[in-house]
């Protein structure tokens, strides 16, 4: 992710709705939620709700997909992830153990799965 993605990402999580919707999206991953439930849950109307998620896609941090008359939209997880990445790859340049709380308050939401022998 280069330094012009990372930007943008962050402005578009510098909002408190916008905010609110990625936090929303990525508790219903994997299934998604549809466009109007995304705004009724958050109490925005629906044409301000299009413009944050507009944002957050542009953002890489959001997807959507048309199933029928529905718009769904899940987080970008792998735009979460680069972002993450980002702001913490050189962490543990100089001291390891400045990493190391980080990855124990991250791992009871997201454990490793296991590996294939």
């Amino acid at each position: 992710m280069d330094e012009t993605a990372v930007i943008e990402a962050l402005a578009a999580l510098a909002q408190a709705t916008r905010l609110e919707t990625f936090r929303l999206l990525v508790r219903h991953e994997p299934d998604g939620l549809p466009a109007g439930e995304i705004a009724r849950q958050l109490s925005v109307p629906q044409n301000t709700m299009s413009a944050h998620l507009a944002i957050l896609t542009r953002a890489g941090l959001a997807r959507s997909e048309r199933q029928g008359r529905s718009v769904i939209y899940w987080a970008e997880l792998d735009g979460l992830r680069a972002l993450t990445l980002y702001l913490v790859k050189d962490c543990c340049a100089a001291s390891p153990d400045l990493c190391g709380p980080l990855l124990t308050e991250l791992l009871p939401c997201c454990p490793p799965e296991p590996r294939s022998p």
